[in-house]
């Protein structure tokens, strides 16, 4: 496995796994450039405490997702509202937002609570502050109610961040989605554990433990399926693992590398690397029958394949150029060619989900950073400015990249947006935790 040790080994950081979120993000750069958005608390129309407060899920998200700095709640002029009836324009005439969220939680049955939420266009009535009683309906964006349990509440807050991302920008929203990675904490007996979680690393779960290596989690088009390598046996093998029923195959086990799995668009095959037959190369397997295809068949190293999104061809990372760069191969004609040329390497190529443009990691002068790379012009962009950055993995509206790094001397996780404009990081604990995945719409 030493060949693939530069690429297949995905992103690396340090986390303490606290009781909550293993995952915190710190936001680093990129705020000034947000657009702003209120988020009003949330109102609690029950005696007792709030079993939890909504609105900081929603304002958290979209704090994270880099489009959207939220107000800072004490400079709101408004608080205690929650429907357009009690919203007073021009009270917000000096709120630099272009729009409000707000909503309220009453108890509604035995741990069963009615949530409500409305999204107002804050710019419409800033304009219409003069126009009489703001009862008019065409200042609300989105307006719902739902009932859920009190451990929903986490989950609904997502939604909501959904809602209000997808009816601003157009884009659908990803906060409804999770993240797997493998944390190895040294020293246990067994230290390698397969993790996912919610995307911000609220709930998390243990997939899988292995005294020895597991790497490179790829997720389902379904999101109900994890496939990964696993050293379980003393040597590699690729697995397929239900993270539900916890039911598990093993796809290939032949001698030498096999690696890097990657689900089909339709879920029904993988594509992997496999040396069976001597050097590294491409081959698609199919999952329920274990029939083989090899894709590539080169003297070099080719390897890291991802697929496009009609499922016709792959992304790959090949020597045979003289270093690694990436190539596109169809897999009906076998004609490949190659995409990248700026650089001394490109490698660890993932697609974008509209097929429009990749991420890869690039290096130039030596230092290791994410790219992306539009299709059709060819504009490559570095997005990253850190050390050693590695193992990019998209988000699935194509929004945010997570990536492996190098921070204060550790390895870190980190995000950087498409444009690379907003960038956060993951604060480090103990132990390591590589190959973070992103899931698909859940």
């Amino acid at each position: 496995m030493k060949i693939l040790g530069k690429w297949l080994l995905a992103s690396l950081l340090i986390c303490s796994m606290p009781a909550k979120a293993a995952l915190d993000i710190v936001i680093t750069e990129g705020v000034d450039a947000a657009r702003p958005i209120a988020v009003v608390p949330f109102v609690w129309q029950g005696t007792g405490p709030m079993p939890s407060q909504i609105s900081d899920v929603v304002m958290s998200d979209l704090a994270r997702s880099g489009t959207f700095s939220p107000s800072d709640e004490l400079s709101l002029p408004q608080r205690n509202i929650s429907t357009l009836a009690q919203f007073d324009a021009k009270a917000w005439m000096a709120q630099p937002a272009e729009a409000v969220v707000m909503g309220s939680i009453k108890p509604y049955g035995a741990d069963k609570y009615l949530v409500s939420f409305q999204l107002i266009d804050l710019v419409k009535a800033q304009l219409q502050s003069d126009a009489g009683p703001q009862a008019a309906n065409d200042l609300v964006i989105d307006s719902r109610e739902t009932v859920i349990s009190a451990a929903q509440f986490r989950q609904y807050g997502h939604r909501i961040s959904d809602v209000v991302y997808e009816k601003l920008t157009g884009i659908r929203g990803a906060f409804l989605t999770r993240i797997a990675y493998v944390v190895v904490k040294h020293g246990e007996k067994s230290p390698y554990q397969l993790m996912i979680s919610d995307y911000d690393g609220y709930n998390e779960q243990m997939l899988l433990r292995s005294p020895e290596p597991l790497m490179s989690p790829s997720w389902s088009p379904d999101g109900q399926q994890l496939a990964y390598v696993s050293f379980e046996n003393r040597k590699a093998e690729v697995f397929v693992q239900n993270i539900y029923t916890q039911a598990r195959k093993k796809v290939t086990s032949f001698n030498g590398i096999n690696g890097a799995p990657v689900f089909s668009p339709d879920g029904k095959k993988l594509a992997v690397t496999l040396s069976k037959d001597g050097q590294p190369d491409i081959y698609v397997v199919d999952i329920a029958t274990s029939a083989l295809k090899r894709v590539t068949n080169h003297y070099s190293i080719d390897t890291e394949p991802s697929w496009f999104p009609d499922g016709k061809s792959l992304l790959l990372t090949s020597e045979r150029g003289g270093r690694p760069q990436l190539y596109r191969v169809f897999l009906d004609s076998g004609k490949i060619s190659r995409l990248t040329f700026e650089g001394e390497w490109n490698l660890g190529g993932s697609i974008a989900p509209d097929g429009r443009s990749i991420v890869f990691v690039n290096r130039t002068n030596g230092k290791f950073n994410i790219a992306r790379m539009d299709l059709e012009t060819r504009f490559m962009q570095v997005l990253t400015s850190t050390r050693l950055d590695e193992s990019p993995s998209l988000a699935p509206n194509g929004t945010m990249v997570i990536y492996g790094t190098t921070y204060q001397g550790k390895q870190v996780l980190a995000a950087v947006s498409m444009d690379g404009r907003f960038k956060a990081r993951l604060p480090v604990g103990q132990g390591e935790v590589k190959s973070p995945s992103w899931s698909p719409f859940l």
